[in-house]
């Protein structure tokens, strides 16, 4: 599948009420200025031992979903990358 690239690249972005449970709306597109997320599964050997000389197939392994996102600094956006990164804000006592 192709990416986006340069200027058609957009993001969307929701957050989660259960923890690993993808939302089923409230995402808004929110601006960032590279992006290197990904995902893969690569192959391992069998471990199986019995059969012979041959070797089994190799198995798929676990998806790793990583990468980094480089975000902007702008007065917009800067609070909803501030949730995503450390949750939502705990107030504590009254007054400033």
């Amino acid at each position: 599948m192709a990416r986006a690239q340069r200027a058609r690249a957009q993001m969307a972005l929701a957050f989660e009420t259960t923890y690993g449970t993808a939302p089923a709306g409230g995402y808004f597109r929110i601006p960032f200025a590279s992006s290197l997320l990904g995902a893969e599964q690569p192959l391992l050997n069998s471990e199986l031992l019995g059969y012979g000389r041959d070797p089994l197939p190799p198995v798929m392994d676990a998806v790793t979903a990583d990468g980094d996102v480089v975000v902007p600094i702008d007065a917009e956006a800067w609070g909803m990358w501030l949730k995503a990164a450390f949750g939502d804000p705990a107030t504590t006592g009254t007054g400033p």
